[in-house]
């Protein structure tokens, strides 16, 4: 079994900043890859960025250029910095591991709250 712990969420004005993180109970090697999704209240669960074991990176159109996603191989952590968000961003938000053996795994959900 694989937990996922996020932390980070919060509320914050538009353009400010947050950083979310996700930390894994099995070594970080253990997953083809991690990402973060976002589901906004009555809209569906979309990517919004993702790191490979080899460190290639993908992010949603709508977050390029504003959130960084990186991995701390010895916390076996993945993080998601945010900055100057937008009230769009609002949403909760899940981090995602596709473990080797075990198949996708989620956490728990973290909310963001962007405020005008």
């Amino acid at each position: 079994q694989v937990q996922l712990v996020e932390s980070g969420g919060g509320l914050v004005q538009a353009g400010g900043s947050l950083r979310l993180s996700c930390a894994a109970s099995r070594n970080i090697f253990s997953f083809k890859a991690m990402g973060w999704y976002r589901q906004a209240p009555g809209k569906q669960r979309e990517l919004v960025a993702a790191i490979t074991t080899g460190g290639r990176t993908n992010y949603a159109d709508s977050v390029k250029d504003r959130f960084t996603i990186s991995r701390d191989n010895a916390k076996n952590t993945v993080y998601l910095q945010m900055n100057n968000l937008k009230p769009e961003d609002t949403a909760v938000y899940y981090c995602n591991a596709d473990h080797v053996l075990l198949g996708n795994c989620w956490g728990q959900g973290t909310q963001v709250t962007v405020s005008e």
